[in-house]
């Protein structure tokens, strides 16, 4: 496999319960609606998220640490004619940057990697946005 290759393994634990495997070996539990744990469309907002929190993270962290640092992944999930999907997609941070030359400069780059991350960095929302086949086989 090339460097560029991800791969996770999806094994069901009962009806409607199922854990997710990396080839590193990390678990990450998850069920359908009505489950404690995050459902699959839950998940897709969390790697939304996750992929430009950690973009805008990376930048805005080599100015400052932040005092708080939190991004919401939101949207509605509707069924129309095209079937179910996401649609008014959203990312918010709420961060907060200590007072002084290093706040202001990560305060100063904060909308700059935002739009870095959207337009350039994060492959999950690049891929959303730019779409991509998706092909289901038997193994």
């Amino acid at each position: 496999m090339s460097d560029s290759h991800r791969s996770v393994t999806i094994e069901r634990l009962e009806k409607g319960r199922y854990v997710a495997r990396n080839e590193r070996g990390a678990e990450l539990p998850f069920g359908a609606a009505g489950s404690d744990e995050f459902t699959p469309t839950e998940l897709l907002l969390v790697a939304i998220a996750g992929c430009t929190g950690a973009d805008v993270d990376y930048i805005t962290a080599k100015r400052a640490e932040p005092v708080s640092f939190v991004v919401t992944g939101e949207g509605d999930k509707i069924r129309d004619d095209e079937g179910n999907r996401m649609v008014n997609l959203r990312v918010t941070f709420t961060v907060e940057f200590p007072e002084g030359e290093d706040g202001d400069a990560a305060r100063a780059v904060l909308p700059d990697a935002m739009i870095k991350s959207h337009d350039r960095l994060c492959t999950v929302s690049r891929t959303i946005e730019h779409g991509t086949t998706i092909e289901s086989v038997i193994g």
